[in-house]
């Protein structure tokens, strides 16, 4: 049997995630540790290249979605990709501050055209049925991502840092843009049908008395801004971000210096939460569609400050495993789910912009994120009362995913005669 083209995107998503989370996302906090040590620069100072990714994501989000509606994704992620991969050979040569901010936003630049976003926008387009599955097997790169830390950590130690950037930068053109070509727009552009099951099939489904497949209401941009359901999304994503930014940032520096560990140790540590992330996502693939995505999600964001907690306080290598497992599984878990909700709830027909939309406030929490950690951590000495406060507001996220229940559209205004 012929297999549907969705699921070659999905694959070809799945390598691009996974090329940006372990050259990106999950390396980060192995730069950072190494350039705190070699150039002296301060806590706030490395966080502030982290907020400035997230600001970029914030003022790009919105004209990203209109062009993904517009336009379609193939030609913008070959771009993200070049991008990216011109920022990782920029931080290769890194001398000054200056050099280390214009590499950090070429490569957020890179991300935010190639990455995560895009990505979930193009697969949304070709599945609706296997919608959560599909972002969820996506997301098996961003988790692998992780797997490559303890080999990314020796290729510093090895090489050092900058033949590590260049060598990464090298590989994301090598195979980053023939899997950005894979990407297409929609399914109906190129004589496929959503999920790959054709209307007759689905009329014969109905005929032998499978249950129909519930209706697709299509909101409008403007329709879906005046819903609680947007709001309590983005607030609860946040939240989530904040959590997963200041871990990527600054959880390698807590354990080395705060903790004790060894550089190495810590990126063990990083090795057992992707294992957990693994997990997650593998859960969210199998059984993501049967669930309400909006109370998982809340769960999850327990999760997420019950592993912030096990991480700030731990006394011992067991609690930085209990870290690993709660953030892991709830990152995996829930992080598919941000979009596949999304488009549950508003259609897919206007999803680029109210993704986009939605993204220029989750934002805030990814900047705010490293930045507390950071800032609270140069001030006090240590990361205790910033990680703390960033495990209060990943709970209080939980109650933001409950409110957010599905929106139903307004009834069309009647006119007077």
């Amino acid at each position: 049997m012929r297999v549907f083209y969705g699921w070659r995107m999905v694959g070809a998503a799945c390598g691009i995630q996974f090329l940006l989370a372990a050259f990106l996302t999950q390396a980060l906090g192995l730069y950072i540790a190494v350039l705190s040590d070699e150039m002296g620069w301060s806590k706030t100072t490395l966080s502030g290249a982290a907020a400035l990714q997230s600001v970029e994501a914030a003022i790009i989000g919105p004209v990203l979605g209109w062009v993904m509606d517009r336009v379609g994704p193939q030609k913008m992620i070959r771009w993200g990709m070049a991008l990216f991969a011109a920022g990782l050979l920029l931080l290769s040569q890194v001398d000054s501050v200056a050099t280390f901010y214009a590499s950090a936003i070429l490569m957020a630049v890179g991300a935010s055209l190639g990455g995560y976003f895009p990505l979930s926008v193009a697969l949304v387009q070709w599945f609706e049925k296997f919608r959560a599955r599909a972002l969820s097997i996506m997301s098996l790169g961003l988790a692998m991502g992780g797997l490559a830390v303890p080999l990314m950590a020796w290729s510093i130690q090895v090489w050092g840092w900058r033949a590590t950037a260049a060598g990464s930068g090298l590989l994301v053109l090598l195979t980053g843009l023939p899997m950005a070509n894979i990407i297409r727009r929609r399914p109906e552009d190129h004589g496929e049908h959503v999920d790959g099951i054709h209307p007759a099939q689905a009329a014969a489904d109905l005929a032998q008395g499978l249950p129909a497949p519930p209706v697709q209401v299509e909101f409008t941009v403007a329709q879906a801004l005046r819903t609680r359901a947007f709001w309590m999304l983005a607030i609860g994503h946040g939240l989530a971000l904040l959590v997963v930014s200041a871990v990527n940032v600054h959880a390698i520096s807590h354990m080395k210096e705060g903790l004790g560990y060894s550089f190495t140790t810590a990126s063990w540590v990083i090795l057992i939460m992707t294992f957990g992330q693994l997990a997650g996502v593998l859960m969210g693939a199998t059984m993501g569609d049967w669930f309400d995505k909006r109370k998982v999600s809340a769960l999850c964001m327990l999760a997420h400050g019950i592993g912030m907690l096990c991480l700030t306080y731990a006394n011992h290598m067991a609690m930085l495993v209990a870290f690993g497992v709660f953030h892991g599984i709830a990152w995996g878990l829930r992080g598919p789910f941000m979009q596949a909700i999304r488009a549950d709830y508003f259609g897919r027909h206007a999803i680029g912009l109210i993704l986009g939309l939605s993204a220029a406030i989750i934002a805030l929490g990814q900047i705010a994120g490293p930045m507390i950690a950071g800032v609270l951590a140069d001030l006090t000495g240590d990361y205790l009362l910033g990680f703390s406060l960033l495990a209060l507001l990943a709970a209080l996220g939980s109650l933001a995913f409950m409110l957010a229940t599905k929106p139903t559209l307004p009834p069309p205004a009647v006119k007077a005669a």
